[in-house]
């Protein structure tokens, strides 16, 4: 089969690979039809997510057809159209019983959650397409791809809704949605959230929808800002004024109720402890992560706010205001996200109208040029808001 692999920083390609096999009982094999790029994907790009080795498969946004079953999967059946949450779980430990599908105990395997528990304490659950601290598996930006645990966690597609509204359940959408969750939304609340990409983008929309009175969106590339305002959000853009000073403003110097960092560990602009973090990355000293928008949200949230934290966060950042945190009485919740607790709920909302996801996608390129998709998202921000990448079994037209 066809499949995009990663060999170094700004270095993947389209190669043929063996075609994946059943290997467990519970497993299923997916045709692909629809994958995406994903924003965390640029930081595999960038390799500045550790334990990728050259020929892995990337991808973790991707859906299609049921062409084979294990012996052990009585849920899904040949035939099936299924969206496939990034997230692997068992559906069975602990976690998964207590609904922390991301934080499953049994989707890493052992030799590979060893690398995860010396850095982060615990061992990280398994993911598709996203390093072997996730256990390696091959990712969804391929014709094909081996998906475990398949009696649990794909999302059956019911007839009449075509891919491009139903792909981002398997990942931005249901962080969006669990962002705003994680930020409790209260009648009345103002919102401030620090990214305008897919998932900030989500974000805002899925604050909205859960009743927040005004949301503020903060980003610096005009087209994002754009899109932010056409869902009802009020906007800054950083370039143009100090953020802590207009979110004061604009809240009549009260701060916002509820802030959500959809930025993660590659922070850009000139702020002095972004700048100090950008050098201590070039020169490998000290932090991994650049962490200004997360001290930026603490610092602009009210006493007694709530912190939400969808962006991708992978090693260690100082400068911490921890006394911020503390003294405001925050409260902070973050984690990747547990796709399935939201999948049905989300898959209704979409086939009932209520929310919509095609109009992120600013792009479609058959699988083959997956390559340049990933070229044209890391330099063309602005401008490309979403690559969806279409396999000949796709239904529908590459445009």
């Amino acid at each position: 089969m066809r499949a995009l692999t990663w060999h170094g920083k700004h270095d993947v390609r389209m190669e043929t690979v063996p075609d994946p096999e059943i290997i467990n009982p519970r497993d299923a094999i997916i045709k692909v039809t629809s994958t995406a790029i994903c924003g965390s994907d640029l930081h595999l790009y960038d390799s500045i997510i550790p334990s990728l080795m050259p020929g892995d498969i990337l991808g973790h946004e991707f859906m299609g057809e049921v062409v084979d079953v294990g012996k052990g999967n009585d849920r899904l059946k040949v035939g099936d159209r299924v969206v496939v949450p990034f997230t692997i779980s068992c559906g069975k430990c602990y976690f998964c019983q207590k609904e922390q599908y991301s934080a499953c105990d049994n989707s890493n395997p052992a030799e590979k959650a060893d690398m995860s528990e010396i850095m982060y304490g615990h061992p990280m659950s398994g993911l598709f397409g996203y390093s072997h601290l996730t256990g390696g598996y091959s990712g969804g930006q391929a014709e094909y791809v081996r998906v475990p645990y398949s009696d649990f966690g794909p999302i059956v597609v019911p007839d009449g809704l075509e891919d491009d509204k139903v792909l981002f359940l398997s990942d931005i959408l249901p962080t969006g949605w669990m962002a705003a969750e994680n930020a409790e939304i209260e009648p009345g609340d103002i919102v401030a959230v620090w990214g305008c990409g897919p998932v900030g983008l989500f974000a805002i929309q899925s604050c909205l929808v859960l009743g927040a009175h005004r949301v503020i969106a903060i980003d610096h590339h005009p087209h994002r800002l754009e899109l932010a305002k056409t869902m009802g959000a009020e906007i800054i853009n950083y370039h143009d004024v100090k953020v802590r000073e207009a979110l004061d403003e604009m809240t009549g110097g009260v701060g916002p109720d509820a802030v959500i960092d959809a930025v993660g560990l590659e922070s850009h602009g000139f702020a002095i402890d972004n700048v100090i973090d950008a050098v201590k990355v070039a020169s490998k000293v000290l932090g991994t992560d650049r962490a200004h928008v997360l001290r930026e949200a603490i610092l602009a949230c009210r006493k007694g706010g709530r912190v939400s934290v969808p962006g991708v966060y992978g090693g260690f950042a100082d400068k911490f205001p921890v006394g911020a945190l503390m003294e405001k009485g925050l409260s902070v919740r973050t984690g990747q996200t547990h796709v399935q607790r939201y999948s049905e709920q989300l898959l209704e909302m979409i086939g009932e109208g209520k929310i919509d996801t095609t109009f992120l996608i600013s792009h479609r390129l058959p699988l083959e040029e997956a390559p340049n998709g990933y070229k044209m998202f890391k330099e063309r921000q602005n401008e490309v808001t979403k690559v969806v990448l279409k396999t000949p079994a796709a239904r529908g037209a590459v445009q």
